[in-house]
């Protein structure tokens, strides 16, 4: 059952009417999707891709989740913010739902409430909704772009610093996936790619498919976290995927029952029937977003990079849809660079609401900034990375 906190706000010159705090999201559907057809919102809040996720991967976890709602003096939504609750050493703090599988934390906005807020305004009415909220210590929002669609995200304003890694992206030529390909990626990657493209031709004939039906979701969720156990397998680090409500969120959000189209698209690269190579992507509006991809280090085709040969086809189909932007998603990866020729910056903001809270934010502040210190460090991240293995390794030889 749905619970509402109604707050007004007439003692300050602020540029909302009212906060709203609903705890069931199937009752704000209508509002929600209404809202993001015209709002600042990237894909991982699109209304298709939150709705699976909590209602799986949520479900799985136990999670608590809160959808605050601000609307103007009439009524009409200005933003939207989903978040989750999580307790962690003492401390209960809200964050954006998502998590890891995320590669941007946003909240929704109308673009032009976004623009008339500062700093100011931006932790009022985030402090007002942490408030609202009730028994958080802090609000903690990570991995957030600085800016979304040419216009300042709010919650951003506030912002401690930059996030450890940036988010890779390319803008798309309607209708020319050769001219955008050519514009974003050095001549010598091209050769490379064409080359890899000739020797993968030598193994037989291939295709692009996107997974629409109940079996082709299934069968496509199923190489994909096929091939991400093997791959993470022989990294000897855990696998992010392999829990059951990851199945479930991918199929659910792949093939939503409603009439809208699902906010995340799945593909693989056949080869005479069998998946080389998989694409994960959510879908909102013009933007694109690679979520994850995978390829089969057991097919004699791993040398020629099929998990690349599929992303090149995707990013040609998605110019030939009228795409405008293909993000690669969050972090740094050789074949990211290779294909992308921009990038989005990304910020973690802080907002301590207790005395609990301002501890536990030194304390996630400086976690955050020694993680971008050892990211922006070759030699540091190495040393990181070496030091991670020793670690997984000692605790897998003591069970």
């Amino acid at each position: 059952m749905a619970v509402a906190v109604q707050t007004l706000l007439h003692d300050k010159p602020l540029r909302w009417a009212s906060l709203a705090i609903e705890t069931d999201i199937a009752a704000i559907e209508a509002e929600w999707r209404a809202f993001e057809a015209r709002a600042l919102v990237t894909p991982y809040q699109a209304y298709g891709w939150v709705r699976p996720f909590v209602e799986t991967v949520g479900a799985a976890h136990g999670m608590e989740f809160r959808y605050a709602l601000l609307r103007d003096g009439e009524g009409a939504l200005c933003a939207l913010l989903p978040l989750v609750i999580t307790r962690r050493s003492g401390i209960r703090f809200a964050e954006f739902i998502g998590g890891k599988h995320a590669n941007y934390h946003m909240g929704l906005y109308a673009p032009e409430f976004a623009a008339g807020l500062d700093a100011g305004s931006a932790a009022a009415m985030l402090t007002e909704i942490g408030r609202t909220v009730g028994g958080l210590d802090a609000l903690i929002f990570v991995n957030q772009p600085a800016q979304w669609q040419g216009t300042a995200n709010p919650a951003a304003l506030l912002a401690a610093g930059p996030s450890p890694s940036r988010a890779y992206k390319l803008a798309l030529i309607s209708g020319d996936g050769e001219a955008t390909l050519k514009r974003s990626m050095s001549s010598h990657a091209r050769k490379k790619l064409k080359n890899k493209r000739s020797r993968f031709a030598d193994f037989g004939s291939s295709a692009l498919v996107r997974a629409r039906t109940r079996d082709e979701i299934a069968r496509a969720v199923n190489a994909f976290l096929n091939q991400k156990a093997e791959r993470f397998r022989r990294m000897g680090v855990p696998d992010p995927f392999a829990e059951p409500a990851m199945r479930a969120f991918l199929a659910a959000a792949a093939s939503d029952g409603s009439r809208e189209a699902p906010a995340v698209e799945l593909y693989t690269l056949d080869l005479g029937g069998v998946c080389v190579a998989t694409y994960v992507g959510a879908v909102q509006g013009p933007h694109f977003s690679g979520m994850a991809t995978s390829f089969d280090m057991t097919s004699e085709t791993v040398r020629t990079s099929p998990g690349e040969l599929l992303l090149a086809d995707l990013i040609r189909l998605k110019c030939d849809e009228g795409f405008a932007v293909f993000d690669l998603g969050v972090g740094e990866a050789r074949y990211k660079t290779s294909f992308c020729d921009d990038h989005d910056d990304l910020v973690d903001s802080f907002l301590p609401l207790t005395l609990k809270g301002r501890l536990f934010v030194r304390v996630a502040q400086a976690k955050r900034a020694l993680k971008r210190r050892i990211k922006s460090s070759p030699a540091a991240l190495r040393l990181a990375q070496r030091a991670s293995g020793w670690l997984r390794r000692g605790a897998l030889s003591e069970e």
